[in-house]
């Protein structure tokens, strides 16, 4: 199955749909991403989808509503945890400012005020 995601004007993610492998295949029996845009704005009447992984072998993250499509770097973003946070563009990811004490631990609660960890 190929996912697409919807992208609106500001780039954020408003769905996410599945459409058979079939639809984006041609002749050749390659994957064309356009083939699935296609499709969708015929089926849809909306132009705006970029197609998505749902194992992450590209793009990033698989997207869900609210993410950010970032069409530079061709990544999907899930939302800014918090305003001190960073882009991390090797991991894809949000890095706080200050390291996790330990990432073991799920109780570590991100305190934007006073930029440190309450463990």
């Amino acid at each position: 199955m190929a996912h697409f995601a919807k992208i609106n004007l500001n780039n954020k993610v408003t769905q996410v749909v599945v459409i058979n492998n079939s639809v984006i295949t041609d002749d050749n029996n390659n994957e064309i991403e356009q083939l699935g845009i296609d499709f969708l704005e015929q089926q849809s009447g909306y132009p705006n989808w970029v197609q998505c992984s749902y194992n992450k072998t590209f793009r990033g993250n698989f997207p869900s509503k609210g993410y950010i499509w970032d069409s530079e770097n061709e990544i999907f973003w899930p939302p800014q945890p918090y305003p001190s946070w960073t882009k991390n563009f090797q991991t894809k990811q949000w890095d706080p400012p200050v390291a996790r004490p330990n990432e073991d631990v799920g109780t570590n609660k991100w305190d934007e005020e006073n930029q440190t960890w309450n463990i």
